[in-house]
This record gives C-alpha cells, sequence and structure tokens, in this order.
C-alpha cells in the first residue's frame, strides 16, 4: 500500500463534495462568512467522509473484485495486514474529525459528522447496499447530515432552514445514483448487487428518476415558499430545476441511451450546484432583491 492508495481510498472527489455540502449549510444560515471557521468545518467533514469511505473499501473488497469499473481498487488483492492497517486510517480519520469538530465548533456539528459517516459506513454498506434496492434511497441520509453539520457551526438552536435543506440532500441523492446505476447496471448485476436499474430495468428506473427529480425540484422550492430563503434563491433553484427535469423526461424517452443517462448523472450534479449557487446568492449577495 502507496500512499497514493491511501490517498484512493479517501474517495477525494465524494469528501469534497460533502465538505461543500457543509459549507453551503453554513454560508444560509451564518450573516456573516468567517475564514477560520469555514476552514475547521472544511477539513472536519473531508476527515469524517474519508474515514467512512476507507471503511466501504474495506467491506466491498470482494464486490469489487467482481465489476470492472472498482476491480482496480487499491484493497481488492490486498494482504489481511493492509486491510487491518486501511481500518485503522478509517478509525483514526473519524477520531480526528469528530474530536476537532467537539473541540473547534460544538458538540452538534460533532453528532452530525459521525452520524454521517455511520450512515454511509453501516446502514448503507454494511446493512442494506447488497440486500435490497431502497439502500441509496436511505443511505441518501448521510449527506444530510453534511449539511444540518454545517448550519451547526453557526448556532446548534437553528433548525428550520436546515431541515430544509437537510431533505433536499435526502432526495437528491437517490436519482444521482440511478443514473450512474444505468450506466453500470451490467457491473451491478454480476456482483449481484440490488442498485434499481439492475432490479427492474432501465424503463421503469427511468420513470422512478423523474418522479424523485419532481419531488426533489419541489421540495427545493420550499425553502422559497416558506419565507426561509427569498426571490433570488426561488428563480435561481426553479431555473436550474426545470433544466433538470427535463434532462431526466429525455431519459424517460430513450431509457437505453447510455448518452441520456449520462447527461441524467452529470446534470444532477449541475443542479445540485445550482442549488448552492442559488443559496450563496441569496443570503451575501447584498441589496439584490431581500
Amino acid at each position: 500500500m502507496t500512499l497514493a492508495n491511501y490517498v484512493e481510498l479517501c474517495k477525494v472527489r465524494i469528501a469534497v463534495i460533502i465538505a461543500l455540502t457543509a459549507v453551503i449549510g453554513y454560508a444560509a444560515m451564518a450573516e456573516t462568512l468567517d475564514g477560520p471557521t469555514l476552514a475547521v468545518l472544511t477539513l472536519v467533514m473531508v476527515l469524517g467522509s474519508a474515514s467512512s469511505s476507507v471503511f466501504n473499501h474495506v467491506w466491498d473488497r470482494d464486490i469489487d473484485a467482481l465489476m470492472k469499473r472498482t476491480r482496480r481498487r487499491p484493497l481488492v488483492d490486498a494482504s489481511a495486514a493492509d486491510r487491518r492497517r486501511a481500518l485503522i486510517f478509517a478509525a483514526l480519520l473519524l477520531t480526528a474529525g469528530v474530536g476537532l469538530a467537539a473541540v473547534a465548533l460544538n458538540w452538534l456539528v460533532a453528532a452530525h459528522l459521525f452520524l454521517g459517516a455511520f450512515v454511509y459506513a453501516v446502514v448503507y454498506t454494511v446493512w442494506l447496499k447488497r440486500r435490497t434496492w431502497w439502500n441509496i434511497v436511505v443511505g441518501g441520509a448521510a449527506g444530510s447530515f453534511a449539511v444540518l453539520a454545517g448550519a451547526a457551526a453557526v448556532d446548534p438552536g437553528l433548525w428550520g432552514l436546515p431541515l430544509l435543506m437537510a431533505v433536499i440532500l435526502f432526495l437528491w441523492t437517490p436519482p444521482h445514483f440511478w443514473a450512474l446505476a444505468l450506466l453500470l447496471k451490467d457491473d451491478y448485476r454480476a456482483a449481484n448487487i440490488p442498485m434499481l436499474p439492475a432490479v427492474v430495468g432501465p424503463r421503469r428506473s427511468a420513470e422512478a428518476i423523474l418522479l424523485n427529480a419532481a419531488l426533489l425540484v419541489g421540495a427545493a422550492l420550499l425553502p422559497w415558499i416558506l419565507g426561509a430563503l427569498g426571490t433570488l434563491y426561488g428563480v435561481v433553484s426553479l431555473a436550474f430545476g426545470l433544466r433538470y427535469l427535463l434532462v431526466n423526461w429525455r431519459l424517460l424517452q430513450d431509457p437505453e441511451d447510455r448518452t441520456r443517462a449520462r447527461h441524467s448523472f452529470f446534470g444532477s450534479m449541475v443542479y445540485l450546484m445550482g442549488v448552492f449557487l442559488a443559496v450563496l446568492l441569496d443570503r451575501h449577495l447584498p441589496g439584490f432583491w431581500n
């Protein structure tokens, strides 16, 4: 195991998205953005996300060996000693993240960090992933804890808007992963993993993606409808939402088209970035519409 192998185990791309989600939760609640607090928040979220990702690599090494996309992951052919070191590494990352969050931020940030890692590593990876297509639906709660952690870094007593944003993250995860699973359904079948497209096929999966996307776009408008965020947020969020719905409507017209599935997958990330942008503009663009 090299240093590059350990970095790969951390799934840096996912860690960055989790950290960004927490930063947006912070930005939604803070009157001004404090640099040191944001730096600590980003660090602890990266540590927590990385810890659960490392554990995921250890636990899933057998099925990773069966899928083309994952069969070259570091722990697929690793020794028992390397697997033990990876588990120790995961524990150290989580301990460092939770400990730093509790000391430098507050206990609620630390609790959300721990719960997010627990949901991804244990609830999703261990309990659900190999048993039911509901795996990613329930597992999507892992990302919700990130936005709650960010909001708690401002004030642990504020819950209204953070909960609405947590719902957005919860609903975003299934269509995002189902679109990816459309591209990788043969891999999931080979590994006997019941991701929705591997269970019900492309058409019903495309229907589920579009339905979930509609729920997501509607839920993302609730902060505007309920007055937690302003008109600028509502307009920007709706614009990105309509684009995302159009992408998934096109997928439904031809669910076997890999290009359309790819557009749905990347379109989900564009949509989430659009909602994040809407929050930042609404809360921190001075003197505009609000």
